[in-house]
């Protein structure tokens, strides 16, 4: 029998990336990050597919650890890996992103897309802190509100999931708050979120002629109607980060 659990995971397969996001975006993040180590220690948390972890890898020179719970996007990023001739350098761990077995002090660039939200942000940088290494620097994308008053059909689609979700500005506040350095934000541009929607969509597109129930795949796909009406009121923002030093 199909069920929403198993459509997803098949308008899913194989995509391009997870979340919004592009090389573009990944290379101008990584030159706000500053200067690395050389052969730095990578650690992209909520890998995906690992778009950004093969970046990371031909970018930085370093080693990567991607880590991903699902056991079938690391199947992909390993073969991707591959192809792109850093296999050698990227590493995959299934493993939850509040459990990392990561020593402390060990991570140059802790990298975050998409991902965060997953056990908010707040506890996301608290959790990470003690893995940085003394340089270390934490870049991650996080769903935020683009105006105080979002209208009724983003807050429906978003509070039920990620009732925790503010605006940049309680977002600025709250990190340096906990002790954190805002070297950067930056609004991830429309495109970057075609990036990840299109794929998707026709995916969706793909499933529908093969005869999967309509309603599942609109439940599938409701997150790119709610962009559709409401992007003007939410997207996601990037961050550079680094621990204040007292």
């Amino acid at each position: 029998m199909t069920d929403l659990t198993d459509v997803f995971w098949r308008a899913h397969e194989g995509l391009p990336r997870e979340a919004p996001g592009s090389e573009a975006t990944t290379r101008l993040l990584l030159r706000l990050a500053g200067d690395l180590p050389d052969d730095p220690r990578v650690l992209d948390v909520g890998c995906g597919t690992g778009p950004a972890s093969i970046l990371l890898a031909q970018l930085t020179g370093g080693h990567v650890t991607a880590v991903d719970l699902h056991e079938p996007f690391l199947a992909v990023l390993r073969e991707r890996a591959r192809a792109a001739g850093v296999a050698d350098r990227v590493e995959t761990v299934a493993a939850s992103m509040d459990d990392l077995t990561v020593a402390d002090g060990s991570v140059d660039l802790l990298w975050a897309e998409g991902s965060a939200y997953i056990i908010g942000f707040d506890k996301a940088l608290e959790t990470w802190r003690p893995l940085l290494s003394p340089r270390g620097v934490v870049v991650l994308t996080e769903a935020e509100w683009l105006t105080p008053d979002p209208a009724a059909g983003a807050r429906a689609f978003w509070d039920p999931g990620y009732p925790a979700m503010r605006t940049t500005a309680g977002n600025v506040a709250a990190v340096q708050q906990a002790g954190w350095n805002v070297l950067a934000t930056y609004v991830l541009p429309d495109s970057d979120w075609d990036a990840y929607y299109e794929p998707l969509a026709r995916r969706i597109e793909q499933l529908r002629g093969e005869g999967v129930p309509e309603d599942l795949l609109a439940q599938v796909g409701s997150e790119i109607a709610v962009r559709a009406a409401h992007g003007g009121d939410y997207s996601y923002t990037a961050y550079v980060l680094k621990p204040r030093i007292h």
